[in-house]
């Protein structure tokens, strides 16, 4: 092992590499800011370019075009609350209220913080402990991934506020329902398409995220420009770029809990960095205090923090499968793994015995990657921002146009704008309704994974729900389930308690 490490040391540090690192970190954080555009389209355009390269450069060159993505993507949520990359929707939910509060140098500068120690401490724990934990990707078993997304769901209450948890869970129904539409996997069945042909694969996840953040918002400033919408004398603020001793001390525990649930969400095969920044979100949420609760969706440091960081963790750590197993544990790594196919290795158990200097070079390079985003983006931060002195008048219709651009070039589908629009109407009129969006996406992300999960489960158990205390992974984490959902309930009930002894 010490050999390999050595090796992949060399191979890292090669000029050329050390290049492509640039090269790719630039051009997936430029991606990445692009709403609509994320890490899939950017790396299947990069592989023709790589194939000259040796395997180990063309991998590190695609690996810092991906965390580069999720990076960049961080920079258009909060500023425009138009989220880049999938993994980055989490982040606007306190990201963009702190740039409304004339506070986007700081929100920017935590997100930069938060992706290098995400990415970081990710990246030790991929290099120490990559081939063992291979053994935990492989342990998993369907009823636990189906244990996984219920504690996921559990994350709703987070979304909710005050009095709000109805509403919460009803969108999160929603988001459920939706989630159904197209193609059944199993069966082959098409439902609720309407006889349409162009619902037959679904929604896309992209559409929906885009049309109920940015299009939504972008009208919402229309209609209530108090309300909603990049406008106002505090949005041309950027703010100071440092943070305090105080709130060092505030999001160091956020930022350490979210890089080891990112890292072990990212190992496991399908989960990836959008549900591993929604679950964040959730756990810190849940252990707030209720005077931080109240912060939360309205520009808290810790709820910016948590996804954030958990994001670039995961990123990292869907290496782990990738490269041990041969399991790709998102669409973007389902990319990576044909090039490396195309390079002529075959990624595995022996990977790292048979060819270290790729297994290792990669890994390496994905700290060298943090740190040239960090080197990259921390200037340019006031440049940036500058986004936000643009008059409203100009900046609404250039969010329309990008994200309306961004999904009709994932499909070149007409019917994808009417659709996007049409979830935007209604996203703004639930929006005025005081229903949260995020529960609904939370819902649609998980739907689909969780449904196919408890068909496979319901098939080992014949039927019974048995499947869920018969092992005990399994039976962990629905008690955690449990338990997330049991505190908040117990807190309430004893502060009325409280309050009903003092009245009296």
């Amino acid at each position: 092992m010490f050999e390999g490490i050595t090796a992949g040391l060399a191979t890292a540090m090669a000029w050329n590499n050390l290049f492509y690192v640039i090269i790719g970190c630039f051009a997936g954080t430029f991606i990445g800011m692009l709403p609509g555009l994320g890490p899939m389209s950017a790396i299947a355009l990069m592989i023709p370019v790589t194939y000259g390269f040796d395997p180990a450069s063309g991998m590190i060159l695609l690996a810092g075009v991906y965390y580069g993505a999720i990076f960049g993507g961080s920079t258009s949520s909060i500023l425009i609350n138009a989220p880049g990359v999938a993994g980055t929707v989490a982040t606007s939910f306190d990201g963009y209220p702190l740039a409304r509060k004339g506070q986007a140098g700081k929100a920017l500068a935590l997100a930069a913080y938060s992706s290098f120690s995400g990415g970081t401490i990710a990246a030790i724990f991929l290099l120490v402990a990559a081939p063992m934990l291979a053994q935990v990707s492989l342990s998993f078993q369907s009823p636990d991934y189906f244990a996984l997304m219920v504690l996921g769901l559990t994350a709703v209450a987070a979304f909710a506020g005050k009095g709000n948890v109805l509403k919460a869970v009803m969108m999160a129904i929603l988001g459920l329902m939706l989630s159904t539409i197209g193609t059944d996997q199993s069966s082959g069945i098409q439902r609720f398409t309407f006889g349409k042909m162009d619902l037959i694969d679904g929604i896309d996840f992209l559409l929906l995220a885009m049309a109920t953040f940015a299009l939504a918002e972008a009208l919402m400033s229309v209609f209530r420009p108090d309300k909603g919408g990049p406008s106002g004398d505090q949005l041309s603020q950027m703010g100071s770029l440092k943070l305090s001793k105080q709130e060092v001390k505030e999001v160091a525990p956020t930022i350490a809990r979210s890089s080891i649930l990112g890292f072990f969400t990212g190992v496991l095969p399908g989960a990836g960095a959008t549900i591993a920044s929604f679950l964040a979100y959730g756990m810190e949420r849940n252990l707030a205090s209720a005077k931080e609760k109240l912060g939360f969706g309205k520009g808290s440091l810790k709820g910016l923090a948590g996804p954030e960081t958990a994001n670039n963790a995961a990123c990292t750590g869907s290496f782990v499968p990738l490269l041990t197993l041969g399991i790709p544990g998102s669409g973007t790594t389902a990319i990576l793994l044909g090039a490396l196919i195309s390079y002529g290795v075959q990624p595995g158990p022996r990977l790292f015995v048979e060819q270290p200097e790729v297994f290792w070079s990669v890994i390496i390079s994905m700290y060298l990657g943090n740190l040239v985003l960090l080197i990259l983006n921390l200037p340019l931060i006031p440049y940036i921002a500058k986004l936000l002195n643009m008059p409203r008048q100009i900046l609404t219709p250039l969010v329309l146009f990008f994200s309306l651009t961004g999904v009709y070039l994932i499909s070149f589908n007409t019917f994808d704008i009417q659709m996007m629009v049409l979830f935007a109407v209604i996203a703004l009129v639930l929006k005025l309704l005081s229903f949260p969006m995020a529960p609904m996406i939370l819902g649609f992300i998980l739907g689909g994974m969780m449904e196919d999960n408890l068909r496979r489960s319901l098939m080992i158990s014949d039927g019974s729900l048995s499947f869920l205390w018969e092992r005990p992974i399994t039976l962990v984490i629905i008690s955690i389930a449990v338990a997330v959902l049991l505190v908040p309930a117990v807190q309430a009930f004893r502060g009325k308690s409280e309050t009903a002894e003092a009245a009296a």
